[in-house]
């Protein structure tokens, strides 16, 4: 099984270098790293839960399209809310990007590695033309 890392965009807040690939196909199978409310200049975007949720789910959208897959081909995503409180608000937003029914999810509260409210990272099942 070959191993292809996905994106060459590795930089974060200030244009530091990240030692990690965007997305990694193992075979039929797409990892998709860890995606914060980043905005397209390296810092994370302003607002509450609404607004940092709907730029990672953005952010996640873009780099399963560069993987050639959608929402529709997420099997599995993994949540971390920086605050209990907004899992509700957190809940109804993502409910958005999966209006066909979402994956298997984890949710848990941790305290983030930067000045996030979210982070999302997702499985997808995306089979190689054969």
């Amino acid at each position: 099984m070959a191993i292809e890392r996905i994106g060459n965009d590795r930089t974060g807040a200030g244009g530091q270098a990240l030692p990690f690939s965007p997305a990694v196909r193992a075979g039929d199978f797409v990892y998709v790293s860890g995606q914060i409310a980043m905005g397209d200049n390296g810092e994370v975007v302003p607002g509450g839960i609404e607004a940092q949720t709907r730029r990672t789910m953005e952010n996640v959208r873009k780099v399963l399209e560069m993987a050639g897959c959608t929402f529709d081909d997420v099997v599995k995503a993994n949540c971390w809310l920086d605050d209990t409180r907004d899992f509700w608000t957190f809940n109804k937003i993502y409910a958005e990007f999966f209006p066909n029914g979402g994956p298997a999810r984890s949710t848990v509260r941790s305290e983030l590695m930067v000045d996030a409210k979210v982070e999302v990272d997702v499985i997808a099942y995306k089979p190689l033309a054969k």
